[in-house]
């Protein structure tokens, strides 16, 4: 059981466009190999905020575009926030660029379809709720202490920083200066951590076959399942993780990636 897991989404590259790159030195010579890649690993469908929505509440809640929050592109339902709290756990979204907490309007390089929470009524409508939806720099601060850090952090680096907009090289460059961060930090350090980055769709270039690395306490270092799964299976491993409940029958009938852990 973890006692942090932090979730890094980056944006739209097939899985063999990361994987064996070149251009992207610290995934492939430092996270790949010290943690463990699935290998056959699936995003939903098109295009990112539906991908984004089936990570944190097992369905696309009848969203298919990329629409900002509005009366006919939100959605009440139940989400991974509500099962993180609901167990006496904390979450926090971290979103690079955004220009204030709980943003539901695009600025700059920051852009909602790339925050999911923002689409959730009862994290929207709720001031407290809404107020944990924070400007990434708000995660060093946080890091200072494991008990400031919260248990579920969701990351969403900005439209560069994420390769949507910016080369792979810049990703790689954004996550080897961010991510020693989160690992030299009092959570990973002293208790119980995973990390996960994750890709959530391709350039439709390669069946949506995407990559995720796992990284952190009980990962199989160098390990690459060949076992099919999807973001339905990487919910329902951190559910599985802290004995959560699940969401919909998409993460019920998922099973959790337990290859890719001791």
């Amino acid at each position: 059981m973890y006692d942090h897991v932090f979730v890094v989404l980056m944006e739209n590259h097939s899985y063999g466009e990361i994987i064996g790159n070149s251009s992207a030195p610290y995934i492939n010579n430092t996270l790949a190999p010290q943690g463990a890649v699935a290998g056959n690993y699936f995003a939903v469908g098109h295009p990112s905020l539906p991908n984004y929505l089936e990570l944190t509440s097992a369905s696309n809640d009848g969203i298919t575009s990329d629409c900002t929050p509005s009366a006919t592109c939100t959605a009440n339902v139940t989400n991974v926030a509500d099962l993180v709290e609901a167990s006496g756990r904390s979450w926090k979204a971290y979103e690079e660029s955004a220009p204030s907490s709980c943003p539901t309007a695009n600025s700059g390089p920051y852009v909602t379809k790339h925050d999911p929470f923002v689409y959730y009524d009862d994290i929207r409508n709720n001031p407290a709720r809404c107020a944990l939806v924070v400007p990434y720099g708000q995660l060093a601060t946080d890091l200072g202490s494991a008990a400031s850090t919260p248990n579920y952090a969701f990351i969403t680096p900005n439209l560069c920083s994420d390769m949507h907009d910016c080369s792979v090289a810049t990703g790689d460059a954004w996550l080897s200066q961010n991510v020693p961060i989160i690992l030299n930090s009092p959570a990973f350090t002293t208790q119980h951590s995973l990390l996960i980055v994750v890709w959530d769709e391709d350039d439709n270039s390669a069946s949506n076959h995407v990559a995720m690395i796992a990284y952190g306490f009980g990962v199989k270092p160098g390990y690459v399942s060949l076992i099919s799964s999807n973001h339905y299976s990487l919910l329902r491993t951190i559910e599985a993780s802290w004995s959560l409940t699940t969401l919909t029958g998409n993460d019920a009938g998922a099973a959790a990636m337990i290859d890719l852990f001791n």
